[in-house]
C-alpha cells in the first residue's frame, strides 16, 4: 500500500529526488524510481512537479536549504521552459565566484600579506563554499554528463574556472617565492581542488564513508596543502 507524502512535505520529495539523481544520473532516473523510494504512487509526484525536469530543477534549487520551499499555493512546479534551469545554475555559480577570496585575491582587490594566512583564506572559504553547497554541486556534476548545456556550464565556469584562478595564483606565488617551486601548476591545481572537493562533498555521497568530523577534516586538509606549498626558510 502506498501512502501520500504528508502535507508541507515538499522538501521530502527533494531529498529523495536529489538522493536518487546522485546516485542514477539525470538520464537514468524516472518518477516512478522517485515514488518507489518515498513509498507513494507515481502520481502522488505530480501534485508537487510536473516533470522529471521541474523536480530536477527544484533539488537544484532547494535541496542546499538556501532557498525557502515554494508555497503549497505555487504546487506543482511547472516544467521550466528550455534554459531554464542552465541560467540558474549559471547564476549561482557567478554570484559565489565573484565572492571567492581565491577569485578576489587573483585580482588584486583582496591584498593579504602573509603568505600563510593568504593561502589558509583562499583554502578555507573554497572549502566551506563546497561544503554548504555540497548537495546541489554534486547533483551538479554527476548530472552533467548527461545534460549537455550543463555541462558547458559546470565544466566550464565552474570547475574549470575555479581551476585556472588557482594556476594563476599558484603561478604567482611562486614567480615570488612565496611558494616553493612547483613543476606543473595545472596538476597542483587540480590535485588541491579535488582533495577540497573529496573532503568537502564527495566523502558524504561515498559507500564507504569517512566518519571524520568535518572541522577536523578542514583543518587537516588546509593544514596539508600551506605546508606542502609554502616555501619556507
Amino acid at each position: 500500500m502506498t501512502r501520500p507524502i504528508p502535507p508541507g512535505r515538499f522538501g521530502q520529495l527533494v531529498e529523495v529526488a536529489t538522493r536518487i539523481f546522485i546516485a542514477r544520473g539525470y538520464r537514468l532516473t524516472q518518477m516512478a524510481d522517485i515514488a518507489g523510494a518515498l513509498g507513494v504512487a507515481k502520481g502522488t509526484t505530480y501534485g508537487y512537479v510536473d516533470s522529471k525536469e521541474a523536480l530536477f530543477d527544484a533539488a537544484v534549487r532547494y535541496a542546499d536549504g538556501h532557498v525557502a520551499p515554494p508555497a503549497a499555493s505555487d504546487l506543482p512546479l511547472r516544467t521550466p521552459t528550455r534554459g531554464t534551469t542552465v541560467a540558474y545554475i549559471r547564476q549561482r555559480i557567478a554570484a559565489e565566484a565573484a565572492e571567492m577570496t581565491l577569485a578576489q585575491v587573483v585580482s588584486g582587490k583582496l591584498v593579504i600579506r602573509n603568505a600563510e594566512r593568504e593561502l589558509q583564506a583562499v583554502l578555507a572559504d573554497l572549502y566551506r563554499r563546497i561544503a554548504r553547497n555540497r548537495l546541489a554541486l554534486k547533483l551538479v556534476d554527476r548530472c552533467a554528463v548527461d545534460y549537455p548545456e550543463l555541462a558547458g556550464v559546470w565544466f566550464g565556469e565552474g570547475r574549470g574556472a575555479q581551476h585556472q584562478l588557482l594556476v594563476q595564483l599558484l603561478q604567482a606565488r611562486a614567480r615570488k617565492k612565496r611558494f616553493r617551486r612547483i613543476g606543473n601548476p595545472a596538476v597542483v591545481g587540480r590535485t588541491i581542488l579535488e582533495t577540497i572537493a573529496f573532503w568537502a562533498m564527495h566523502r558524504h555521497f561515498d559507500p564507504a564513508p569517512q566518519m571524520v568530523d568535518d572541522a577536523d577534516a578542514e583543518r587537516a586538509v588546509i593544514d596539508l596543502i600551506v605546508n606542502g606549498l609554502l616555501e619556507r626558510p
